[in-house]
């Protein structure tokens, strides 16, 4: 057990890294907004989306309503629904991990786990579970620490929603190094290239992830024959 948790530890550490930094200032952009730091833990605890959480300072400071939050949250998560259709299989023996595991499946998390490498394939289920509780507490943990420190040290936030696509851009190239086979990241590249230039950097989201899945499900077979 022990070594489990010293495993799993260890491969999130990247993911601590960037998450305590971004997390933090959510908190302290949440708290510039006029929102404590009961906000800022619950938000992080129940949304634990962190381009929603950023969006979700603008909508609560703005009053905006229940069902433009419902269809802006949609569009900002949509990618979720893509992703995660890759880990049906790697889910669904879970047991009682499965339920947690599932709502704390975010874009690091899933680039931890995704190539269905565990250190100990008996405890695989356990390790997986760990990897996710550990990113999640991270995550919680600088929510909580940025609205503390807003409270008390003058930050300024500009720009500061820029982090969230640092960590982006940081999660595919440890993902680029990683790996061999290159073609699921050109696949997305390319995709969201030109989705982005036909629909706009407004609506290109959706319309690229539909993509990806179609030429990733049309090359499955091929990249399966690799492996």
């Amino acid at each position: 057990m022990g070594r489990i948790v010293k495993q799993a530890f260890l491969r999130s550490l990247p993911v601590m890294a960037g998450y305590i930094v971004l997390s933090i200032g959510f908190g302290i952009l949440l708290r510039n907004a006029g929102f404590g730091v009961l906000w800022s833990f619950a938000m992080g605890a129940f949304i634990y989306a962190g381009s929603m959480q950023y969006v979700g300072v603008s909508l609560l400071a703005g009053g905006a309503s229940v069902l433009t939050t419902a269809i802006t949250t949609l569009m900002v998560n949509a990618r979720h629904l893509f992703y995660s259709i890759s880990m049906i299989d790697t889910y669904k023996d879970a047991g009682k991990y499965k339920p947690y595991m599932i709502f704390t499946l975010t874009d690091e998390t899933y680039s931890l786990l995704c190539d269905g490498d565990t250190p100990d394939r008996e405890h695989a289920d356990l390790y997986r579970f760990l990897v996710s509780m550990f990113n999640y507490s991270y995550w919680i943990t600088g929510c909580v620490l940025g609205s503390l420190l807003g409270a008390v040290i003058p930050f300024s936030t500009a720009g500061i929603e820029f982090s969230m696509t640092a960590l982006f851009i940081a999660s595919f190239t440890e993902q680029w190094l990683n790996t061999h086979d290159h073609v699921s990241a050109l696949t997305g590249l390319f995709s969201t290239l030109v989705c982005l230039i036909l629909f706009g950097p407004e609506r290109f989201l959706i319309p690229a992830m539909l993509v990806i899945t179609l030429v990733l499900t049309l090359l499955r077979g091929r990249m399966e024959k690799r492996v």
